[in-house]
């Protein structure tokens, strides 16, 4: 790879030149990354003059510093200790509703979840009253489909669909996966996983001592990413997806300085590749607005989700122990705790 004034990428044998997207792409990563640190060190709102990002949802440039991925991490991870059967079946019951008030509802239930206290009738009976009361059980963020076990309610399907990996050995070699790759083709062999859910999976199974797997080992670029990518570069049809993630994500320092944008590291981690391939998902949505000429592969032209501020501070961020990320000495955060908006 390399880059130049006119932000030239090579990716093999070919050299792709960017559109004003590409531009965008490092603009949205910095600027994100600093309303993520100007909140962590207590500053007011406004958080940024950018009118889009203010007005907006948008993920942080890390994937790691997301709400949810912040509660998975801590909570579902590494808020018990459990055996690892235990641990890749709490990962999989929180993400595949990926919302925290249903995984607390799930949880008053039985207490710790673990393989031992897993109920599936019972959960079913906690999730279909939830459901009767009008309360969401499953996460807006993506589609999840509902594999095919012939029950009325979605729910059930997926409770049922645990059941099986349980008992079928598929958690166990889940488990023993030598690496990031072959984790992520157990994941996408489950039915009603895909591509793009049995990746995620994967990085939030990733999160835990269970693995030692790099987020540089492997990716796989979902709808969003491949849309980001059509919107910065014209000439990318005949490219996997995945070799052009890796070519950013490996030269960033180089695009950066070339742009002259001061990059906040997350306190020395460099962005990975989980982290790149998000961050094409966000431009795609970003350019929505600031390229609208750029049609990219999802024909959208809006932003659906709004940003609301929250009164609530956000709590202050813990990472995988095993990245050993050295947080006071990078960058003053609240000592004291702060309540996380839930």
């Amino acid at each position: 790879m390399e880059a130049d004034g006119a932000l030239k990428v090579r990716v093999g044998d070919r050299v792709l030149r960017a559109t004003p997207a590409f531009r965008s792409y490092w603009y949205l990563a910095a600027e994100r990354q600093r309303i993520f640190f100007k909140r962590l060190r207590g500053e007011q709102s406004p958080w940024t003059e950018d009118a889009v990002l203010s007005s907006h949802r948008f993920t942080n440039a890390y994937r790691a510093s997301d709400r949810v991925s912040q509660y998975v991490i801590n909570e579902v991870v590494y808020g018990e200790s459990v055996d690892p059967r235990s641990l890749v079946l709490r990962v999989l019951l929180f993400k595949i509703f990926n919302r925290v008030d249903t995984w607390k509802a799930l949880e008053g239930a039985v207490g710790k979840i673990t393989v031992d206290t897993f109920d599936a009738a019972l959960f079913d009976d906690v999730l279909e009253e939830r459901r009767a009361h009008g309360r969401r059980i499953y996460s807006a963020a993506y589609i999840m489909p509902s594999p095919k076990f012939g029950e009325l309610r979605k729910h059930t399907n997926h409770l049922r669909l645990l059941d099986k990996l349980l008992v079928d050995g598929s958690v166990d070699e889940i488990v023993a996966a030598p690496t990031l790759k072959r984790l992520y083709e157990t994941l996408v062999a489950v039915p009603s996983f895909g591509p793009f859910l049995a990746f995620q999976f994967a990085i939030d199974l990733n999160y835990s001592d269970l693995y030692a797997f790099s987020e540089m080992d492997f990716v796989v670029a979902g709808p969003g990413a491949h849309d980001g990518i059509a919107k910065c570069f014209a000439d990318v049809d005949d490219l996997q997806a995945e070799d052009v993630i890796r070519a950013v994500t490996e030269h960033a320092p180089s695009f950066l300085e070339s742009l002259g944008i001061q990059f906040e590291a997350l306190w020395g981690r460099p962005l990975q590749l989980i982290d790149c391939q998000n961050l094409f998902c966000e431009v795609g949505k970003y350019a929505r607005l600031v390229h609208p000429e750029l049609l990219g592969r999802s024909g959208r032209t809006q932003i659906k989700q709004k940003y609301q501020p929250s009164s609530l501070l956000p709590v202050r961020p813990k990472y995988p122990p095993k990245w050993a990320l050295q947080y006071d000495e990078a960058i003053p955060v609240a000592a004291s705790p702060l309540r996380a908006a839930v």
